[in-house]
């Protein structure tokens, strides 16, 4: 019988009061025994604290100044005593109480990341759709650092890591999340497609409300990782990919046969 595990779930909020107990009470109810629970918040303003305080004998919490969503994060990684770690932040929810357990069912002890696909919802938490399907993001087989190069192509939520292997956060960047997930990926011994709807999160976040901000981050970082020229390739497909991701939404038939010549121009010039 194999020895199963234990798991930090990590969560971050900052006047989160309308949505930490929803977070909270998706991860109580888990049926996985060997879960450490952490929540830290930023010295919330709200009702946050009182909320999480009604919670305080199933989990450890603390509340002080951050200075952003990531240096909060790093607080949680240090902090944590799990064999691998979670960041399910306020607002996000595990998808199913026996989500963590259909999760390390697929365990081996040389698995170092494991990883599957997140539910997009509304404001009411009703479901909109797999993220898979509904960004041009699509989740690959067999993911490495290397299918990373077109961007986040796995959510946080659904990115569970060995702890030993999970580096801290950059800091004072948007998308310090991929650079994160790259530096996971490049140490991890055998990473795992678990096929499994490991969480949802509500539309919309930090890097959604100062965009133009995001994409720019996004850049640096996929340029250290994959290289100047590499990285400019890569990102005149990302621009093309959304914007036929776009049109395919739209139904526009009318742009087929330029959208076929763009495909054919856009594989020759980049595994030409």
């Amino acid at each position: 019988m194999k020895t199963l595990p234990s798991i930090t779930v990590i969560t971050v909020a900052y006047n989160a009061a309308a949505d930490i107990e929803y977070t909270i009470q998706s991860v109580l109810s888990q049926t996985y025994p060997h879960i450490e629970y952490l929540v830290l918040d930023g010295a919330s303003t709200d009702h946050t604290v009182n909320i999480v305080k009604k919670y305080e004998s199933q989990l450890d919490w603390q509340s002080e100044p951050d200075k952003g969503l990531y240096d909060a994060m790093n607080k949680g990684l240090k902090k944590a005593q799990g064999d691998f770690v979670l960041f399910l932040n306020a607002g996000d929810f595990f998808y199913a109480e026996n989500t963590l357990e259909k999760v390390f069912a697929q365990y081996t002890p040389e698995t170092d990341v494991l990883y599957g696909d997140v539910m997009m919802v509304d404001a009411q938490k009703e479901p909109l759709g797999l993220r898979s399907q509904l960004t041009p993001h699509r989740l690959p087989e067999n993911l490495s650092w290397e299918t990373m190069r077109f961007g986040m192509v796995v959510s946080h939520q659904a990115f569970i890591v060995r702890r030993s292997i999970a580096p801290l956060y950059i800091e004072n960047n948007l998308c310090a999340d991929i650079d994160w997930v790259i530096q996971c990926l490049k140490k991890s011994r055998k990473t795992t497609h678990t096929h499994t709807t490991i969480a949802g999160f509500q539309t919309g976040g930090l890097s959604r409300q100062r965009h133009k901000e995001s994409l720019e981050d996004r850049y640096r970082i996929l340029q250290k990782h994959f290289g100047a020229r590499e990285n400019f390739y890569h990102h005149l497909w990302i621009g093309f990919r959304a914007g036929l991701f776009r049109l395919k939404r739209v139904g526009k038939k009318r742009y087929c046969f330029m959208v076929l010549w763009l495909n054919c121009f856009m594989v020759e010039l980049l595994h030409g």
